[in-house]
């Protein structure tokens, strides 16, 4: 029995290291694919050079855009960015008035994330349907995504930020 527990203690090792070794070059060979996976990848573009910018509260800032039935305060992100992105705050104007916002549309954009500042604003998106956003909420809207604004509060503010800083927006209606 003693022989029996000796030649057991022997091939545990070599076991474990086959074992090992095994996982090793599965690693390896991993590794290997994904080194070669960015060898064919596309050389990225140089950034865009960037400046600094700052853009402090002033409530005359806010001028007309996009919307009849908004007002909007441009953060700088534009210009700052060369045209990377664009961040604005949306104020919307009381009241909603269901004949002029609720038109269908989509903005052509890559990137559009919304964040509600105060109030609440309530759209219908395709294959999500009614969404009531309210003073904290965030959303991402995918790229060309047919959307209707429904209804919103009289204190509605938004922030908005959309890549790139300049897009089309299509109306459906």
């Amino acid at each position: 029995m003693a022989t029996k527990l000796r030649k057991a203690k022997r091939t545990a090792p070599a076991a474990r290291t086959a074992r090992k070794s095994s996982r090793s070059s599965s690693k390896l060979s991993a590794r290997r694919r994904l080194a070669a996976a960015r060898g064919k990848a596309k050389p990225k573009a140089a950034p865009r050079k960037q400046t600094f910018v700052a853009s402090h509260l002033n409530a005359d800032a806010f001028e007309g855009g996009l919307r009849s039935y908004a007002k909007y305060r441009d953060l700088g992100i534009a210009a700052a960015t060369k045209g990377l992105a664009r961040a604005h705050v949306i104020k919307m104007i009381p009241p909603c008035d269901p004949a002029v916002v609720s038109k269908r549309h989509f903005h052509d954009v890559e990137f559009q994330m919304i964040y509600v500042l105060k109030g609440w604003i309530k759209g219908e998106y395709d294959g999500v349907g009614e969404v009531t956003m309210v003073e904290g909420s965030c959303w991402l809207q995918p790229p060309k995504i047919k959307h209707t604004v429904l209804d919103y509060s009289h204190d509605c503010e938004l922030l908005e930020i959309i890549l790139p800083a300049d897009f089309d927006t299509v109306e459906l209606e």
